[in-house]
């Protein structure tokens, strides 16, 4: 079997389609831009990854990808880089926690989560800016200690003190969040409703859904 086929039918047996569920990538209207694939680290090694997927620090408890990579489209990658040496002049640096997700993936994160808190996760029915190579989970990290900064909430809290406005809490990780935020604004970039940490690129719409495994983007990416 194929590795790509083999990928999608590992996560359906965690996915099952319940009656009116998506059971594969819905159709977006297009036409859309090429696709292209930039490894994160390619264009700035400084940046650092902590791909929580990869393990089983995640809200799932399992790793849910086979390699620790962070993948964007370019114009998002580039953008991703010049926030990040912005940052540098306060002493800071981003910390990528996920970039290019497969559909697959927010399928499986859909059906996982409880109904009551599926404002923090994509519809699959929708798709999500993830699968589209557009959308990018991060922090901050003092460039100084190499020490991930204390935020409103933890990466993939499902609870009001994710969301990007939340106004309680002690002041300096709220200055910190505010700051992320209007530094990846300023590049393009809007911060997700009820995630502090999640950032969709303005171009989004202009490229596919896509339900293809990490380890495949190289291929896809060569001319």
């Amino acid at each position: 079997m194929p590795k790509r086929l083999l990928f999608v039918s590992i996560l359906l047996l965690y996915c099952p389609g319940g009656e009116g569920e998506a059971v594969e990538p819905p159709k977006a209207a297009g036409p859309f831009r090429k696709a292209e694939w930039v490894e994160l680290q390619d264009l700035d090694p400084t940046l650092r990854l902590d791909v929580r997927y990869a393990t089983s620090n995640n809200f799932l408890g399992r790793k849910v990808y086979a390699e620790a990579r962070v993948f964007l489209q370019k114009p998002a990658a580039e953008a991703v880089v010049r926030a990040h040496r912005k940052l540098g002049q306060h002493g800071y640096g981003l910390l990528i926690f996920d970039g290019y997700r497969p559909w697959s993936v927010t399928k499986l994160f859909w059906d996982e989560t409880p109904s009551s808190k599926r404002q923090f996760v994509a519809d699959p029915k929708e798709g999500s800016r993830h699968n589209r190579g557009c959308a990018v989970d991060l922090t901050l990290f003092d460039l100084k200690t190499r020490r991930e900064l204390v935020m409103p909430s933890v990466y993939d809290e499902m609870t009001e003190r994710a969301h990007p406005d939340y106004a309680s809490g002690p002041e300096q990780p709220r200055r910190l969040r505010d700051l992320l935020r209007a530094t990846m604004e300023a590049e393009g970039f809007t911060v997700y409703p009820t995630e502090w940490w999640h950032f969709d690129y303005k171009d989004w719409r202009k490229y596919a859904i896509l339900d293809v495994p990490l380890a495949e983007l190289d291929r896809l990416r060569r001319p």
